[in-house]
């Protein structure tokens, strides 16, 4: 593997950092390099810079400057300094110069200190000017270290939501200073929200006013949001740790600042006059208090302690009240009435328990997998305690939940704690409770297998295979740092099998070198992947290599010499890195030939010769050729014989047992996984040879003379097991023989033969073993049918019971899009079909089954397909019959109360004759719509009809009709359905179209004739048509003679209906006549006019005054829809000459022309000069009060209810609401409204649980108001129908 590429050092001990300057000023920046003498270069937008007029380029050692002189705006750029490798950018800033006398105090990039204009005694000094080079250096090794020497630019570091954050600042006492902080939002979701505080809790928006101002602006081309916050004239108790923090959703940041606050310089020559000042806000000298701080020394200030931290609440709540105030000093609380609001609540002790001594942590937390015991204390050790879970009650579950009661104390015990197990716990005693929250930490997802480095050739398949702690836990898969996805290309893709991951490259390539890594919650594993083109071949037996101009070949596994006896299999395997390749194998020079008892095999890159039933001839050198390649892959087969020789007959062999034969009572049972151990006792001597057979299957190998204890040997299904045998093996000792399996398997039951021989005879003995496991897991069920919140689902037992009847089953289901099963019974389940209920209708679920018998539970079976439990549609409502016909019959209905969470699909229309039962359907199909008209029908026949709703589920119940229908049409006296706006006057405008719609009944079809003042209408003057259910009547371009009434008739034979509308044409009136000027007095003018000749068809609404200057002819509107014909004009110009004109204003508009006064009218000029009078601003600030308290209610569980009252304040005040003392105001479930001083509490569909005490608090800056109300909910109440009524009287 290549070394990992070594972290690249900087040659930089001090890199210069971002400056601001003035124009005309000058500025340093300064470098030190590691190494003394470094060759060191400075760029200009990467240009290199030279020393001349404009730059000066220093060196001393390895201390390195760069000098600009003379900045302008010009010289605002990116800069870099590079030595060896390393290059560091900066940029210089540059200000425009302040004009001479203005305040020209340094600026930090996000602290903005604004200076008072009105104090410019106080303002601060200009900066001094920049250092020169000799200074720069005197004093470098002086002062700070080099990362200390100038404040970090944060800018460059910027995480979370900031772009800009607030920076730390100084002002002095009764100037500006402003605090900004940036925002980008491209990538928000919602509208990021920012608090300011002061200290660790203090909320700086309810402080905003005189001395504290928040400004909040957005530009729309950067999306960047600016938050400022200004101080305003500053005090000394100003200082402090400050703090901003913004939130958008699931995102949050904060930034920490400081603002240091000086006192304002005295000025030179101390004026013992000016020392006694006053402090006065309305400017007069002889107001106000007398300031004597003028005259105070200034003391330095104490340093300061870093005492570690202390919690100042625990030290408030027990100390006396008396010693608030110090504590407070001591701790640099300022807020004292905010502190003693707080310690007040925190002092708020719980009503004491009458049930309870000691009461339940409020929360608890336990590791997935763990235990957890809760306990209580209680008053009397008789009591029987009730234990809820999310409000339902919990009863002993096996070994999961365990209930004890010694003494007083009330045990809950949770074994093996799960994600199912993190919910609210409550102990209830009669009405009395405690409750408690457990949260269950899931544990980290470790990785227990690791990624393994891996070298392929090119265009080959590559698997990494990780394994994991967790089943089903997600992990993150990178190639050098960036994260790997599923692309369209499918280079990639990723598998996941239970706990272990898998991560396939199909084809690698050269750009697939590289590290690969893979991440969890709990850890991380690297591998690195190497993929080569050619490849050269590496053998231990054949050093030859490739044939120049073919493809090399790599040996992956060379075949091994074998040493086999006799009747055993002899199998010799090699592997190539070319699938392709094939190959000849050789015995001694001859090629090798297949028959019955040799095999050659070729499946991949891997070739296979097999031999069966070793015989001595076997023995020989076998090579492999691989064809086309010149290099061969050689082995040898050793042939191991085993000679028995027979000693005299002196003493024959005997097995001592006692469980042999095949009845029950001998069978030996072993759990699978354990570990079967028989021990035989045997006698005879010579010591005997033992043997061991399965089944009928014995072993013909015998022991060699010079063999005794270790003689031995076992056959198990043909195979020959030694003592260095791993799972299976024989051990031998004086007197005994020892057959053990290790981890005993399915395949190891059966009968045991165990055979001992000596030269003196042999003796024979069976022994029965069974092995008893868990049952295999059942078939994947079927869901057989399901219903509304419920399935039926069936299983198959399973093929194999594991030796032990079945007990049961147990049935688990989970919803598809999850990963968590939830078991349905907890006691055994003895049928192959359940029932499982409690489902939520339209969530798609999986279903899988356990068995169980005595030895345990099998593996789960595979899931079922994923069902929905669906319900059909409740029948449709209000069938009626809207028409009928000869032929035809319409028919409506009304949508199913009930759809539930199946999409409708349609609505079937069936009908039947009377006296028979065979419905027939309407039409082919279903129709999506609520009305439909059956046509093609016999007329004079007796129908019944009926309507179905269909869904995935199948119909609905049937809306029938109440009675048989007969198919004949029937007479229908004429009427006319006047619509209620016709019934008034139609107004319209002239050139408006008219189109009015007037329905109608009648059967047969009714004529229809329209007429005014008498006459019928001609086609010419209006146009008209008419259908079986309605007549139109439409004008294209109304004119004034349209206007009138119009008669509409409609008949049947000899019975007619009549109906009238009129409509009004209307248009622009005519100028109003004759304006003349009555009298002009001061700044007055009375003018008078006449109507106009023409109303327009309708009435005058009013008229439209206007007065002109004479220069300046423009005209301005003195009264506006004014009813009257004359008028006075006033508030005019003295000196000034004034046209007047008048509009005529109707329904339509303003006349055409105005009616003007002939001549101007000139306002004289006068003396009159006017006052106004002065009043004092009333304060109209108090505190909340509320005007209509809350009033207790009873409501009924599953309707919404509303708690309201009003409050009156100024400034409004803040509202909360609670719940037994708890904010709610974050609750979903609660909506707040505030109107005019109205508050109301809306709560969505209540239950029980939410009966309590409901308080609302309403706080300003003045005060606080509290109202309470009790709110009891009630059970819903079945209703009874009134016939049952009657019969219980009764």
């Amino acid at each position: 593997m290549p070394e990992p590429a070594k972290k690249t050092v900087s040659a930089f001990v001090k890199k210069p950092k971002t400056q601001e300057a003035v124009e005309g000023s000058s500025v340093v920046f300064e470098a030190q390099t590691e190494k003394r003498d470094a060759k060191v270069k400075w760029q200009c937008n990467s240009k290199d810079i030279v020393s001349g007029d404009k730059y000066t380029i220093a060196a001393d050692g390895n201390q390195h400057s760069l000098t600009i002189k003379d900045v302008s705006k010009e010289d605002a750029n990116t800069y870099a300094v590079i030595a060896a490798s390393s290059k560091v950018k900066f940029e210089l800033k540059v200000e425009t110069k302040p004009a001479e006398g203005s305040d020209e105090s340094s600026v930090e990039p996000t602290v903005q200190p604004v200076t008072s204009s009105t104090e410019p005694e106080q303002a601060e000094a200009p900066p001094a000017a920049a250092p020169s080079q000799e200074e720069n250096s005197a004093t470098a090794q002086d002062t700070l270290p080099a990362d200390e020497a100038q404040p970090p630019d944060t800018r460059q570091d910027l995480t979370g939501l900031f772009t800009e954050k607030p920076q730390s600042g100084e002002v002095t006492v009764g100037e500006n200073i402003m605090f900004v902080a940036k925002v980008n939002a491209e990538s928000l979701l919602k509208k990021p929200t920012v608090k300011w505080f002061k200290g660790k809790w203090m909320d700086l928006a309810s402080k905003s006013g005189k001395h504290l101002q928040l400004k909040e602006t957005y530009d729309r081309s950067t999306k960047v949001y600016t938050f400022e916050m200004q101080i305003v004239d500053a005090k000394a108790n100003f200082a402090g740790a400050y703090r901003c923090e913004v939130a958008s959703r699931d995102k949050f940041d904060s930034c920490n600042f400081e603002l240091t606050v000086h006192e304002a310089r005295a000025p030179e020559g101390l004026d013992i006059r000016a020392a006694f000042r006053r402090t006065s806000s309305d400017g007069n000298e002889d107001s106000g208090e007398l300031d004597f701080s003028g005259l105070l020394k200034k003391r330095e200030a104490a340093p300061t302690s870093h005492d570690p931290d202390v919690d100042v609440w625990n030290i408030l709540s027990h100390a006396p009240a008396s010693e608030f105030e110090k504590i407070a000093f001591q701790h640099g609380i300022t807020d004292l009435r905010g502190m003693l609001k707080r310690l007040k609540k925190m002092k708020k002790e719980e009503k004491k328990s009458e049930a309870f001594l000691k009461k339940l942590d409020p929360a608890y937390q336990v590791s997935k997998g763990h235990k957890i015991k809760l306990a209580v204390e209680v008053a009397n050790a008789d009591v029987d305690v009730k234990w809820l879970k999310n409000g339902q009650e919990m009863h002993p579950t096996g070994s999961k939940y365990i209930f004890e009661s010694v003494g007083n104390m009330r045990y809950l015990t949770i074994n093996n704690c799960s994600l199912a197990d993190d919910a609210a716990y409550c102990c209830l005693i009669g009405e009395e409770k405690c409750t408690t929250e457990l949260f269950v930490k899931e544990p980290p997802v470790n990785i227990l297998k690791s990624l393994e480095d891996q070298m392929v050739m090119k265009g080959d398949r590559v698997e990494f295979v990780c394994e994991v702690s967790e089943e089903g836990a997600n992990v993150k898969w990178e190639k050098d740092g960036v994260e790997l996805t599923r692309d369209e290309s499918f280079k990639y893709r990723f598998k996941k099998d239970g706990c272990k991951h898998v991560l396939i490259i199909n084809e690698a390539s050269k750009e697939d070198c590289g590290h690969y890594k893979v991440k969890t919650s709990g850890g991380d594993s690297m591998a690195e992947l190497m993929v080569q083109g050619d490849v050269n071949i590496t053998d231990g037996n054949d050093s030859n290599s490739a044939v120049h101009g073919q493809k090399q070949l790599e040996v992956y596994q060379s075949i091994a010499d074998l040493t086999v006896k006799a009747k055993d299999q002899a199998v010799f395997k090699c592997e190539v890195s070319d699938e392709t390749v094939r190959g000849t194998w050789y015995k001694n020079g001859v090629e090798v030939q297949p028959d019955a008892r040799v095999n050659i095999s070729h499946i991949g890159r891997i070739h296979k010769l097999t031999i069966d039933d070793v015989k001595p001839e076997d023995e020989a050198d076998y090579t492999f050729v691989p064809d086309g390649h010149a290099f061969n892959l050689s082995a040898k087969l050793n042939f191991l014989e085993v000679k028995i020789d027979y000693v005299p007959r002196q003493d024959p062999p005997k097995i001592h047992l006692d469980c042999m034969g095949r009845t029950a009572d001998s069978t030996i049972v072993v759990v699978a996984g354990n570990k079967l151990r028989l021990d035989v006792p045997i006698t005879g001597d010579p010591a005997p040879t033992v043997v061991w057979i399965k089944g009928e299957k014995t072993s013909s190998v015998k022991p060699d003379d010079d063999e005794t204890e270790e003689g031995t040997t076992s056959s198990i299904e043909g195979q020959v097991i030694t003592e260095e045998n791993g799972r299976v093996h024989v051990e031998t000792t004086k007197g005994h023989c020892i057959f053990t399996i290790e981890g005993a398997e399915r395949q190891d039951e059966g009968v045991y033969s165990v055979i001992v021989r000596n030269p003196a005879g042999e003796d024979t003995a069976e022994i029965n073993v069974k092995v008893v496991d868990v049952p295999d897991p059942p078939l994947a069920p079927k869901i057989l049918s399901v219903g509304e919140d419920s399935c039926v689902v069936q299983w198959d037992p399973p093929q194999f019971d594991g030796g032990q009847p079945i007990i049961g089953y147990v049935v688990e289901r989970k919803k598809l899009k999850s990963y968590r099963w939830m078991r349905l019974n907890f006691d055994p389940y003895t049928d192959t079909t359940f029932e499982a209920k409690r489902m939520i209708e339209g969530v798609l679920y999986e279903m899988r089954v356990y068995a169980v018998n005595s030895i345990g539970m099998s593996r789960h079976s595979p899931a079922s397909q994923p069902f929905v439990p669906v319900a059909p549609t409740s029948e449709p409502l209000g069938l009626r019959v809207e028409d009928v016909s000869d032929t035809s019959i319409s028919l409506k209905w009304r949508r199913p109360e009930r759809i539930g969470s199946a999409e409708l699909e349609g609505y079937g229309v069936e009908y039947c004759k009377e006296g028979t039962d065979e419905w027939i359907p309407a039409i082919e199909g279903l129709t999506d719509r609520t009305a439909m008209i059956v046509k093609g029908l016999t007329t004079g026949d007796k129908l019944q009809f009926r309507v179905r709703a269909y869904n995935m589920a199948g119909p609905s119940a049937p809306a029938i009709l109440a009675q048989p229908i007969t198919i004949r049409e029937i007479m229908q006296r004429p009427k006319i359905w006047l619509p209620r706006n016709l019934r008034q006057t139609l107004i319209k405008k002239v050139g408006d179209t008219v189109n009015v719609v007037i329905p109608f009944q009648g059967k047969p079809r009714p004529k229809v004739t329209w007429s005014k003042d008498g006459e019928v209408l001609s086609p010419q003057f209006a146009s008209t048509r008419n259908s079986e259910v309605d007549t139109i009547l439409f004008i294209r371009k109304t004119e004034r003679k349209h206007s009138g009434k119009y008669d509409l008739q409609v008949q049947i034979e000899n019975v007619e209906a009549m109906a009238a509308i009129t409509l009004q044409i209307v248009d622009l009136p005519g100028s109003p006549l004759d304006l003349t000027v009555l009298d002009t007095w001061g700044f007055n003018v009375a003018l008078e006019w006449k109507p106009p000749k023409d109303n327009g068809n309708c009435e005058i609404a009013g008229y439209n005054v206007q007065k002109a200057d004479k220069k300046t002819m423009e005209w301005f509107t003195v009264f506006d829809q004014y009813r009257r014909t004359h008028c006075v004009v006033s508030d005019l110009i003295m000196g000034n000459e004034y046209f007047f004109r008048v509009f005529a204003i109707n329904l339509v508009g303003f006349s055409p022309e105005p009616c003007c006064t002939k001549d101007s009218v000139f306002i004289p000029k006068t003396g009159i000069v006017y006052k106004p009078p002065s009043y004092k601003e009333h304060d109209f600030s108090t505190a909340p009060k509320f005007t209509h308290p809350l009033v207790n209610r009873s409501v009924i569980a599953g309707y919404n209810a509303t708690l309201s009252c009003s409050v009156r304040g100024i400034p409004k005040p803040k509202v909360t609401w609670y719940k037994n003392k708890m904010d709610i105001s974050q609750e979903a479930k609660y909506r707040m409204l505030s109107k005019q001083g109205v508050l109301t509490l809306e709560i969505r569909k209540p239950c029980p649980f939410d009966g309590g005490v409901y308080m609302c608090k309403a706080v300003n800056d003045f005060g606080e108001a509290i109202a309470e109300c009790k709110l009891e909910v009630r059970s819903q109440v079945p209703k009874v129908d009134k016939k049952e009524k009657k019969d219980a009287k009764n």
